[in-house]
């Protein structure tokens, strides 16, 4: 189980902040303790019609990839998942597989396990990346801006293009 606390709406009564409803007190509940000091963080949900426009440029750019490279991205999720990972936004995990043979055995079934992680060796260890999830509930705004802004520049470098080409062209959707 993941030990943080998701985002708890609560409105501001002039005095404190409280849950606006008894499903998000107690989930403050369960995260917080009374009397302790917590730093409270605003985050502003993003915009829906940013979020479409992500879709509708990378949907453009997925259909307009080169010959050569479209094999390596049979879907839209794999082009959007493995320019997260370029773009360093994944996870990692270490693996010391004990010996090279091992570590190839380990990279060679991870496609099985996540077809979208990416696998590498280094010496015996094994250095598994996945994406960042970029749901609403997993990045917030800034983040999902940034990572947006990160991935259309791995992109438009895919396919020899800036990134202000792949935001025009996102098939008449808004930004």
């Amino acid at each position: 189980m993941n030990d943080r606390a998701p985002p708890i709406p609560t409105q501001w009564d002039g005095e404190a902040f409280v849950p606006v409803s008894q499903r998000f007190a107690k989930l403050a509940d369960k995260f917080f303790v009374v009397g302790e000091v917590y730093a409270l963080v605003v985050e502003q949900p993003r915009s829906g019609a940013s979020h479409n426009h992500q879709f509708a440029w990378l949907h453009d750019a997925w259909m307009n990839l080169p010959e050569d490279i479209a094999p390596l991205y049979p879907t839209e999720v794999h082009l959007r998942k493995r320019a997260l990972i370029a773009a360093g936004y994944f996870t990692e995990v270490a693996i010391d597989a004990g010996s090279r043979a091992a570590a190839a055995r380990i990279v060679a079934a991870v496609p099985a396990l996540d077809e979208f992680a990416f696998a590498k060796i280094e010496g015996s260890t094994v250095l598994i990346r996945r994406a960042k999830s970029q749901s609403m509930r997993a990045m917030g705004a800034k983040q999902f801006y940034e990572s947006k802004a990160a991935i259309m520049h791995v992109i438009a470098d895919m396919l020899g293009v800036t990134p202000a080409d792949l935001q025009k062209n996102a098939g008449g959707v808004a930004a």
